[in-house]
């Protein structure tokens, strides 16, 4: 594979993606391969079916792999919410005497706070702000002068579980594996950085699963990940009028909550035709988000706090976006103002496809900053 290019695999709560890419000019990314299959997904601890996902990755790596007529050796997973722990935690280190604040003293504060966690693996480490000996308060503390270093921090930690799956997944296949938290990627990568040093409310509305996260700086002050998302609407909607799974969401995808006609009309899937009542139709899609709206409420009234009051919630992911008025029902609902949120670029501009971008965006990072560390340790003799 290139040097400038990343290899990413997308775990979502119905279908994984693999995809190779590059940044291109202008922060754009030039996607070389794509590859989404479906899968049966996970609750909050374990996948319901780990054969059937490691068939869904090996397809989609095999197929990735083809296009591009290259093979992946480095490849970064994103870790989605259900397998994820942050730890917020204040760390403080001090100098025998005032010095010019750099990686090494930064990495240091990062290392006093990472403790072994049971169970979990650790992937990374963020900082919300730091503060030096005269309790200036920054984002970047680098060429600060200061006997005494500071922070409040994120801690990044994936289940054993998760690691050990996908381990057993490319054990034969000789690919190095990096993990990536998924949510932070999104917020980081949609949310400008200015937005999220006054505090930010973030939520990820996926097919089986959704996120919430509270924003810091460059960090997660709280996340809380729910067992709900547009699978519950289609799941009330299969009940009400008893539609097969498919047919409930071609239905769904044509559902407009903004409709006032009434009456019945008819959906034809697949040849074969449904009478469904409008009225009724906006009556059970809206209880269904209903049920989405009292996760993301009891949330936020757990984080409640003057820092957050009438912050909007910034929306994004595939759970949401393709039922008309769905985030008007949910604004109402939860009394903010909710702002969808997609990468603002050509033919990537929608909420489904922000994890893949934000998880290349990040991946290009990590890969840039390793590459330059090696150049530098080999005294760039390549």
């Amino acid at each position: 594979m290139g040097r400038k290019s990343v290899a990413v695999l997308d775990v979502r709560s119905s279908e994984v993606a693999v995809i190779i890419g590059e940044r291109g000019v202008n922060n754009t990314f030039v996607l070389k391969g794509s590859k989404t299959e479906e899968y049966d997904g996970y609750d909050e601890e374990k996948f319901y079916d780990a054969n059937g996902l490691a068939d869904a990755v090996i397809r989609a790596v095999s197929a990735v792999e083809q296009m591009c007529g290259e093979r992946i050796k480095e490849l970064y997973v994103g870790v989605p919410g259900a397998f994820t722990v942050v730890e917020p935690k204040e760390q403080s280190i001090a100098f025998p005497k005032k010095r010019k604040i750099g990686q090494k003293e930064i990495d240091a504060l990062f290392a006093s706070g990472n403790n072994q966690k049971a169970g979990y693996h650790f992937i990374r480490a963020t900082s919300m702000i730091f503060v030096t000996a005269d309790n200036r308060r920054v984002v970047d503390p680098s060429g600060l002068s200061s006997a005494m270093l500071s922070g409040v921090l994120s801690y990044f930690y994936c289940s054993e579980y998760f690691v050990e799956v996908m381990e057993e997944i490319f054990s034969e296949m000789k690919i190095n594996l990096h993990y990536l938290p998924s949510q932070f990627a999104m917020a980081t990568y949609l949310i400008p950085s200015e937005t999220r040093d006054e505090y930010a409310i973030f939520f990820d509305a996926g097919n089986q699963s959704s996120t919430m996260s509270v924003l810091l700086g460059n960090g997660v002050l709280a996340q809380e990940t729910f067992p709900v998302g547009r699978a519950n609407v289609v799941a009330r909607l299969m009940q009400e009028f008893s539609l097969p799974y498919e047919a409930a969401v071609s239905v769904l995808s044509k559902a407009n909550l903004y409709a006032k006609n009434g009456g019945s009309t008819e959906y034809l899937f697949q040849g074969v035709p449904y009478e469904i009542d409008s009225d009724k139709l906006i009556e059970t899609v809206k209880e269904g988000l209903d049920g989405i709206c009292e996760a993301m409420g009891a949330f936020l009234e757990d984080c409640s706090g003057k820092e957050l009051d009438y912050k909007p919630v910034f929306v994004t992911g595939e759970g949401l976006f393709e039922i008309r008025g769905a985030l008007e029902h949910i604004s109402k609902r939860v009394n903010r103002v909710c702002e969808q949120l997609a990468p603002d670029l050509p033919y990537y501009n929608k909420p489904s496809m922000s994890s893949r971008i934000a998880l290349i965006d990040l991946a290009y990072e990590d890969h840039r900053k390793n590459g330059l560390l090696q150049r530098i340790l080999n005294g760039f003799g390549g």
